[in-house]
């Protein structure tokens, strides 16, 4: 996900800073601060941010994951997170896939398609690039088998997606 950024001027019409204009903020029950902990050790290029505490209680958490602001807080069980969002990690290799899918999935389930849920309820996409390569292409038939490939998996396999373009 990639973040819009505005760049404000002061009155002596310098650029003052660069402010992220939309940060997702998720819901957790109570344990926000255990995600942010979770998530800044999956992800490489992360840091974890401000711990805001009502006496001995975690209220909310800010950490980056690859450049991207999130907000976290400890709202209580009212809301869970459903597949109707979901966060989409666009990677490069089959390493990448294997890990962020090994990582992400652990102590949750997952799903078809690249698809899965995190330990927290959380979803997530891990997807690599050569699948939206693949399905672009201008010959239909080719295009159609890589989908049909990737129907059939739950992790996308790199190879498995390339074998169906080549037809084999």
């Amino acid at each position: 996900m990639q973040a819009t950024q505005t760049t404000q001027q002061g009155q002596n019409g310098r650029h003052a800073r660069t402010t992220q204009t939309i940060t997702p903020f998720l819901w957790f029950n109570d344990n926000a601060e255990e995600a942010m902990n979770y998530y800044t050790s999956v992800f490489k290029d992360s840091k974890k941010g401000d711990v805001l505490r009502a006496g001995d209680k975690v209220m909310s958490v800010t950490f980056e994951l690859n450049g991207q602001k999130f907000m976290g807080l400890n709202g209580g069980p009212q809301f869970t997170f459903s597949e109707a969002i979901s966060f989409f990690v666009e990677v490069e290799t089959q390493e990448e896939v294997d890990y962020y899918w090994n990582h992400l999935s652990e102590g949750g389930e997952t799903s078809r398609c690249g698809w899965l849920k995190d330990k927290f309820g959380l979803s997530w996409q891990v997807i690599p690039t050569t699948l939206g390569e693949l399905m672009g292409d201008d010959d239909a038939e080719k295009a159609g088998r890589v989908m049909q490939a990737m129907m059939g998996m739950e992790k996308i396999e790199i190879a498995g997606l390339q074998r169906a373009y080549e037809g084999k």
